[in-house]
């Protein structure tokens, strides 16, 4: 039950429509004030005045730890951030900073009576506001990211070997990783046991082959079984007092790039009674939900489509020119995904792939979460997509985030990542917010995506403050 506690405090906080007994009412109304502070002091007194279940004071305890993430996440002051908007505009001031909050395009929350900046708002402000993006572009004068490089020849040669070809997979791409966690001095004490996660990939996907562990800094080690949709290998190590405690792993795989030429493909219609489509096009809160800002887009979208992939590639473009990419909040402060994207108008890979799956299911097209890293040359980082399926030909990868390829005019290489994607990619995750093996006993640092890894000890997770991560990748 544990590791869907999020999900349950979700719940417990956002459902008015049950009585809550008065001093829970006070917590409440304390917490969406932002007043985090007196919030979580009310829940001491509450769990030491009450006989509780050890349930209700877990659900209670993760409240607590969810404000403490949002206060790590919004940590700017006024100061800090007109200092990184100097850069761009020196003569930036009050007035300024107003127009960018109230348009969303500066991210913003009043914390124990402070006004606080994301951590990340200043940067952000530099992708979502059209104007601002445009002058740091004038200043900072960018040129071609290898990664966009290694995509203008990539992806053409991709289209056109399977265009001749009349096959969906191409060559495959040859990688080794070194994957490293390291866990900061005296962060638990001495003689303690660290519980460790680390992401690994999975040997069950047709796109992703060869998988070969090459070693481990730890004698005892267990890779997850192929069900459990967080690929995982696992760990224990003793902390010693003043050192850092290091947890690595070292494999290699290869990976190849699929594409699907739909554009002159018949499709069958859908087997609305098998079980995959039952699954793949159901609601699942807290996340995946049909709201009425839902139905609303698909109906103003789609119109009268009917064709399964030109509603998804309608969608896709919708979605791809309405959010532009910025930093995200950590995902388990968040309690409907799609429904944040919406509001703020902005998202990162993966709340606008939530957003598409979860338009895509509204609108009867079976669609799953998939994650894990793209491993581009020099731009490794983690990275979520997702897959749809289509009667007659299976599951097809898209990438909502890297959305219409501008640098090409020709239609097939600029919808390419709306049914195909490149062969940079390890995949770690078949689905978002399912349980870790071996179980994690708390509440993990990401409830939504496996990718980072994840620690705990006999005290409690170990959050991503206390740690870092490291990814090494050769081409083979």
């Amino acid at each position: 039950m544990r590791h869907l506690y999020f999900f349950i405090i979700i719940i417990a906080t956002c459902c008015a429509c049950s009585p809550q007994p008065p001093r829970m009412a006070q917590i409440d109304a304390e917490e969406k004030a932002g007043n985090f502070t007196i919030a979580s002091r009310m829940i001491d007194a509450y769990i030491a005045e009450n006989r509780l279940t050890e349930d209700s004071i877990y659900i209670l305890n993760g409240r607590k730890d969810r404000m403490r993430r949002i206060i790590m996440d919004f940590t700017d002051d006024r100061e800090s951030v007109m200092q990184y908007i100097r850069k761009y505009y020196p003569d930036v001031n009050g007035e300024m900073l107003l127009r960018w909050e109230s348009d969303q395009t500066l991210e913003y929350m009043v914390i124990d009576g402070e006004k606080k900046y994301f951590d990340r708002g200043a940067s952000n402000l530099f992708r979502l506001d059209r104007d601002a993006a445009a002058r740091k572009q004038e200043i900072d004068k960018p040129g071609v990211s290898r990664k966009e490089e290694v995509l203008r020849t990539h992806l053409p040669q991709v289209v056109a070997a399977l265009g001749k070809s009349g096959k969906t997979q191409d060559t495959p791409v040859d990688m080794k990783v070194k994957y490293t966690l390291t866990l900061q001095p005296n962060a638990v004490p001495d003689g303690e046991t660290v519980r460790c996660w680390l992401p690994y990939p999975r040997e069950d996907n047709r796109r992703q082959t060869g998988v070969r562990l090459l070693s481990v800094n730890a004698g005892n080690y267990v890779v997850s079984p192929h069900q459990y949709a967080h690929r995982t290998l696992y760990m224990e190590k003793t902390a010693k007092k003043d050192e850092p405690l290091v947890f690595a792993c070292e494999f290699s795989y290869r990976s190849a790039a699929e594409w699907f030429d739909l554009q002159s493909k018949e499709t069958a219609p859908y087997d609305t009674g098998s079980a995959l489509y039952r699954a793949c096009t159901a609601e699942r809160p807290p996340h995946i939900v049909f709201s009425d800002s839902i139905r609303a887009i698909s109906q103003r979208i789609l119109g009268g489509e009917t064709r399964p992939y030109e509603k998804l590639k309608r969608l896709f473009t919708w979605v791809d020119e309405a959010f532009p990419w910025a930093g995200a909040r950590e995902y388990s402060t968040l309690d409907n995904i799609p429904e944040y994207v919406l509001s703020t108008r902005h998202g990162d890979c993966g709340q606008v792939t939530l957003l598409l799956i979860t338009l895509a299911r509204y609108n009867g097209i079976p669609a799953r979460w998939q994650s894990g890293f793209m491993m581009h040359p020099n731009s490794a980082n983690m990275h979520d997509w997702s897959e749809f399926y289509i009667e007659g030909a299976g599951w097809i990868p898209m990438d909502e985030s890297f959305g219409v390829n501008l640098f090409s005019d020709d239609d097939k290489i600029r919808y390419f990542y709306s049914n195909g994607i490149d062969a940079y990619r390890w995949i770690v995750n078949s689905d978002y917010a399912q349980p870790l093996f071996p179980a994690k006993i708390y509440p993990r640092s990401d409830n939504i995506d496996f990718q980072r890894g994840e620690l705990e000890w006999k005290g409690g997770n170990i959050y991503y403050d206390r740690w870092k991560w490291n990814l090494e990748v050769t081409y083979q």
